[in-house]
């Protein structure tokens, strides 16, 4: 029987990268089946020989970063140093989650208040079995990561499926597992396209789904796990907000934007896309904005748009944009596909979908602001909630607007910069999804709880777990707890 495949293609000039197999569902089915497997074995290594192992697999990703970081380049069209950037915060994600699995996930004890004092309780999180992931192409190699790695450390056998866009180096991070982990296949990639990750969303064998993407096919992957009732931690869309306040340093605030914005051609869920500017500094940002802006060029700072149909998405929204605002840098003809120009617009109204809808292209609008709370108001006013930064002197005022701002995470006098700190989860809100990778509720995301308690010795005169219970017992419990908890607090 012949084996489909597909190409790879290099996004900037049309050539194969590589041809991949399209995976079948019977394919994933069998994947699956290896993976229960050696999800078994893996899980019983324990933490110590499982942290060993990744550590092993961490040095083998960073003595092929330049090899890994030129396949990105190829699949993804990014510069190969983004690429290389890309592949350090994976680098020390993984690092992270290996050596902090044990100290999150492993049994501890847990006090068990007045009513237990004759139990002893643990607690401790177990690993689900098999993990399917589902990646993105915009970041091929960090973002699923932080769902691999994570899954990995918590004890879990992983199947990924990347995306049709960037198949090979989701096939090569498998492969470079294996030089650590040669006895069974804890971490598989099944290539292919839609069909593909349908099969492994809809695995029953499959105990839970990281998925990233867009917010519309989220649903479709929910609506294929919700059949078995299989959890999904989704990381969605963005449409993060910048805001700019009065006594913000204008020189860093504007460096900081247009990274943030016109980066990977500003294919970042985390990306900047809208910015909020207090009327009282929008003068001497929006000079420091485009004279930077003026200096960028696509092909060179950034690579092409990686997903050929985005490229009318982005072309959409900039016309739309230039019809209702005024156009500062680029316009309707900065479209040059596949290479989009950087494209800067002020004052499009806020229910323009070049404001309301994503647009992962390197475009942005700004909005001047009479003060730094309207600003706050209109971030907040969008249906997305993931990422969001704040550039102010004002250390206190920074963080109560970054606490007030509805998304995930939120970056202070910096732009993405909660990405690379570990310990630090990140996931969204609304259309931005829900659950979290990275840090601690990362490593949780993917064990399940598992709570025990133990008697240790039976309380005098307090049976109350029996229908030997007397009149007495209860009331002694009663006269305990109202002793416990039954003054009010004024």
């Amino acid at each position: 029987m012949t084996t489909l495949t597909f190409d790879s293609l290099n996004p900037a000039t049309g050539a194969v990268v590589g041809s991949h197999p399209k995976a079948t569902p019977a394919a994933v089915h069998e994947a699956v089946g290896r993976a229960e497997t050696a999800a078994a074995w893996w899980t019983a290594l324990g933490h110590a020989e499982r942290r060993r192992r990744l550590l092993d697999y961490k040095a083998v990703l960073t003595q092929h970063i330049r090899e890994l970081a030129a396949l990105v380049h190829e699949e993804n069209g990014k510069p190969v140093g983004d690429a290389t950037l890309e592949l350090v915060l994976a680098v020390t994600h993984l690092d992270w989650a290996a050596r902090n699995a044990a100290k999150v996930l492993g049994r501890r004890r847990v006090n068990t208040g007045m009513i237990g004092l004759n139990l002893a309780a643990t607690l401790e999180y177990l690993p689900l079995g098999v993990v399917g992931v589902i990646g993105p192409w915009n970041y091929p190699v960090f973002t699923p990561m932080g769902s691999i790695a994570y899954a990995l450390a918590a004890g879990n056998a992983v199947v990924f499926k990347p995306s049709e866009l960037t198949p090979g180096i989701g096939v090569r991070l498998a492969e470079l597992f294996r030089e650590s982990v040669p006895e069974h296949d804890v971490f598989q990639t099944v290539t292919g396209l839609g069909e593909t990750g349908a099969a492994l969303a809809g695995d029953p064998r499959v105990k839970k789904v990281a998925f990233t993407g867009s917010t519309a096919t989220a649903k479709r992957v929910m609506a294929a796990c919700a059949e078995n009732l299989t959890p999904i931690v989704a990381e969605c869309g963005g449409k993060d907000a910048f805001i700019v306040d009065a006594d913000a340093d204008l020189a860093a605030a504007a460096d900081a934007c247009l990274w943030g914005a016109m980066s990977n051609a500003g294919q970042t869920c985390v990306g900047v896309e809208r910015v909020y500017v207090v009327d009282a500094v929008y003068d001497g940002f929006m000079r420091e904005l485009t004279g930077r802006a003026a200096r960028l060029k696509a092909g060179e700072d950034y690579g092409p748009i990686t997903m050929p149909g985005q490229v009318d998405v982005i072309k959409r929204h900039i016309d739309d944009a230039v019809k209702a605002g005024r156009t500062v840098t680029g316009g309707s003809d900065a479209v040059r596909a596949p290479y989009v120009d950087p494209v800067i617009v002020e004052d499009v109204p806020e229910d323009s979908p070049a404001v309301r809808e994503e647009t992962f292209g390197p475009t942005i609008t700004v909005r001047r602001t009479r003060d730094a709370q309207e600003a706050l108001e209109l971030a907040n006013a969008s249906a997305y909630g993931l990422g969001g930064t704040i550039f102010s002197r004002n250390a206190r005022r920074a963080t109560e607007l970054a606490r007030l701002m509805r998304s995930g995470m939120t970056a202070i006098n910096s732009v993405i910069s909660f990405a690379g700190v570990p310990s630090l989860p990140f996931g969204g809100v609304g259309d931005s999804g829900f659950g979290r990778i990275h840090g601690a509720d990362g490593l949780r995301e993917f064990a399940r709880p598992k709570a025990i308690s133990r008697q240790r010795f039976a309380m005098p005169g307090m049976n109350i777990t029996s229908f030997n219970r007397g009149p007495a017992e209860l009331e002694r419990l009663v006269r305990l707890v109202t002793f416990l908890h039954g003054r009010r607090k004024r």
